[in-house]
């Protein structure tokens, strides 16, 4: 469903964030990209949907060159792409239900965006989505009376009511602590398995990477240097991902790797 061929991306003059990637990701993978800080993770989820152009090479969706695409063919393409960020990127001073029917405001009619007022249908979906990710039950709360991982719950379901094929995420579980890291985690993989939709994720957290993501990508320098199925990821690649410097990244991850 997503090719990269030969991608790179240049910043400025010649700071290459991306080099030569080759890659094909196939409709309902979950997918982890792994490396150390500014070996090009953001950069190469954020071309998907454009919010990076790349310098050269193609990247296509089903076959559709996403760089030849402008104007509406672009707002379309990010219908089809949900993207979930590590700051959440919510109206905290209003509830649940309203930042989740935002997901419904490219789509509707003028008026309706003017004066606020959704239809039944928008509201339903939205309720539908918050149950799926387990805080219907929160849906009238006010944003800023919910935990962080309440919040990132949130801005999954508002993801989740645009019926994405793809979802990508940011380093999602940064900002969280280990017990609601692994709630939000588990929606992630639920979403995933029972509606198909492919999860492309940038995680700093290696051993929340290989416990759920059915394979990795690992980036070294804009390059990718591994990529396989996460039960074959060893000491040894994790050195090559990572230069050496493992210990910057989790040092938690020996426990994981000595579980596989």
């Amino acid at each position: 469903m997503i090719e990269f061929i030969d991608v790179e991306k240049i910043y400025g003059k010649d700071v290459k964030a991306l080099q030569k990637i080759n890659l094909k990701i196939e409709q309902g993978e979950f997918v982890a990209i792994i490396g150390l800080s500014g070996a090009g993770k953001s950069t190469l989820i954020r071309c998907i949907n454009r919010m990076h152009d790349i310098t050269s090479g193609k990247l296509l969706i089903d076959d559709v060159e996403v760089g030849d695409l402008k104007g509406k063919e672009v707002r379309h393409l990010r219908r089809r792409i949900g993207m979930i960020f590590q700051s959440f990127n919510l109206v905290t001073r209003t509830t649940v239900i309203k930042n989740v029917l935002v997901s419904f405001v490219p789509e509707i009619p003028v008026w309706r965006k003017i004066t606020g007022i959704f239809s039944k249908e928008n509201k339903i979906k939205a309720l539908e989505s918050l149950d799926k990710v387990g805080i219907l039950d929160k849906a009238y709360v006010r944003v800023d009376q919910l935990s962080g991982g309440q919040q990132q719950r949130v801005a999954l379901a508002r993801t989740l009511a645009q019926d994405p094929a793809i979802i990508l995420a940011d380093e999602p579980i940064a900002s969280l602590d280990p017990v609601t890291s692994k709630i939000v985690m588990n929606d992630f993989k639920k979403i995933n398995q029972e509606l198909q939709i492919s999860v492309i994720m940038n995680i700093h957290h290696v051993e929340v990477a290989l416990e759920y993501a059915n394979r990795i990508i690992g980036i070294n320098d804009g390059k990718i240097v591994y990529d396989g199925k996460a039960s074959e990821v060893t000491q040894v690649i994790l050195d090559e991902i990572y230069g050496g410097k493992m210990e910057e990244a989790d040092p938690k991850v020996e426990e994981k790797l000595v579980d596989v």
